[in-house]
């Protein structure tokens, strides 16, 4: 593969439009062009997660996550493409189950945190929970490949896992308590 770029800056969007791979130009602040920011944001934050000390099944189920969100990434900017597919989402869903399996069942909620990796992960969930919503959002107006939206939808329940899975290897999962519960007085 040749230089992508040559340089990091090329003007063309500073009147506040972008060009999609397609050859088409958007508004910086479209729809698809938010989704796309969206899951580039959710991308670094698995980047963060994965700084952490991880188990092995989660450092490769992230890093093909990954992979797959530059993907979705793609079919965005090539809104014919269809690169996700239902396998992709199927292999996640595997991933997923085998990561919940060794877990007890949820009984109270938990507050984010339980560790760098466990908080890394929650926030990554609440991010990728906001990719989720702008698909959602953008696919009511173009097209949008409903294998990538599922794909996004479970990623964000594997994080919510993977979270769980860190919090019990480092400090505890942090259960909420109802105000009455904490002994306030109203």
């Amino acid at each position: 593969m040749g230089n992508r770029l040559s340089r990091i800056y090329t003007r063309t969007g500073d009147d506040g439009t972008t060009g999609l791979a397609d050859g088409h130009r958007v508004a910086k602040d479209s729809p698809r062009v938010a989704s796309m920011g969206d899951l580039d944001e959710l991308n670094a934050n698995l980047g963060v997660v994965l700084a952490n000390p991880l188990p092995d099944a989660i450092r490769e189920t992230l890093t093909d996550a990954q992979h797959a969100l530059f993907d979705i990434g793609g079919e965005l900017a090539m809104p014919a493409a269809g690169i996700i597919d239902d396998a992709r989402v199927e292999a996640l869903e595997a991933a997923l189950d085998a990561l919940n399996a060794g877990l007890p069942p949820l009984r109270e909620f938990i507050l984010p945190g339980g560790g760098s990796g466990a908080g890394a992960a929650h926030v990554a969930r609440a991010v990728c929970r906001r990719a989720e919503r702008g698909l959602v959002a953008l696919a009511r107006d173009e097209p949008v490949n409903e294998a990538s939206r599922r794909y996004v939808n479970r990623l964000s329940d594997y994080l919510f896992v993977a979270a769980r899975v860190l919090a019990r290897a480092e400090s505890g999962e942090v259960y909420w308590k109802h105000e009455r519960s904490r002994g306030s007085s109203a």
